[in-house]
């Protein structure tokens, strides 16, 4: 079973809980809560992959796709992969939640970034994986740590192309290596993404009237220093919003590492079969970690 670092108060919606829990679960039916002692034993003198869902996912959901993710990731002994759930569907209005839903993914990147400096300072290393608008729970993690951060990667970010060099830079000066993988085939970002930021800079002042999003077509220049490409998957290959991490039973398949975005015009591997593009983002998520 994937151990979890929990941050919701409720199953469904709801808002943050007053503190981190921790539990290990296959699924919703299994969950149960795990000691502080027995993660943190877990950890210590490993290195820490820690990955996280987007928007509009409640705990079930949650559950259920990074515990089949964590199985197609193939992890060696040395390392360890923590699921991070919070809540992504406290506030969800089809892409037109802002600026609410990301407030909440803030202050969930506060919670967390307290939990690791006080008890994951024995880990060998801390790294992080997310999806969607789970890129900035993760930044903003990484902007309150004071631990240092090995890697990041942010596959399908639901946040502004041009983060990684405005509002968090500082957080990825801080990373040893950052990479992304994006899509010009996810229609949650090439439509819904820039809508609600064309919402959100009519009501709330410093918000952009008009950004593409990280997950869409990359980040921005400049790029960070300690940023791997390459980034865009081939057109071809057809890669939707919801194909990085699935919550709709998981893929079956296995792609074996490294894994590593190629050329436009490469053709799918795994020959296609169902499923393959969740496997082949753990086995590029594992080789960059």
């Amino acid at each position: 079973m994937t151990r979890f670092l929990d941050l919701r108060a409720s199953a469904v919606g709801g808002d943050l809980a007053s503190s981190v829990a921790i539990a290990r679960a296959g699924t919703i039916r299994d969950y149960q809560s795990l000691d502080v002692r027995t993660l943190l034993a877990e950890v210590e003198g490993r290195h820490v992959l820690i990955g996280t869902h987007g928007f509009n996912v409640d705990r079930q959901s949650g559950i259920a796709c990074l515990a089949n993710w964590e199985g197609l990731l193939l992890l060696e002994p040395q390392s360890v992969f923590v699921g991070l759930l919070w809540p992504g569907d406290s506030v969800w209005a089809h892409g037109l939640d802002y600026p609410e839903e990301p407030q909440v993914a803030n202050r969930a990147g506060h919670m967390l970034a307290a939990f690791l400096d006080a008890n994951f300072m024995g880990a060998a290393s801390i790294s992080f994986v997310s999806h969607s608008l789970g890129a900035r729970v993760i930044l903003e993690t990484v902007s309150q740590m004071t631990l240092p951060v090995r890697g990041t990667t942010l596959m399908a970010g639901a946040i502004d192309d041009n983060c990684l060099a405005t509002e968090f830079k500082a957080a990825a000066s801080k990373i040893g290596n950052i990479s992304v993988l994006a899509s010009a085939k996810d229609q949650v970002l090439s439509s819904i993404f820039p809508l609600g930021n064309f919402f959100a800079g009519i009501i709330t002042e410093g918000h952009p009237w008009w950004r593409a999003a990280l997950g869409h077509r990359g980040p921005a220049r400049p790029w960070p220093a300690h940023f791997q490409a390459p980034f865009q998957l081939p057109d071809d290959w057809d890669f939707g919003h919801g194909d990085y991490l699935r919550i709709d039973g998981g893929s079956r398949v296995l792609i074996p590492v490294p894994a590593e975005v190629p050329p436009q015009g490469t053709p799918p591997p795994a020959h296609g079969a169902q499923g393959w593009q969740e496997a082949w983002s753990a086995a590029f998520a594992r080789t960059r970690f």
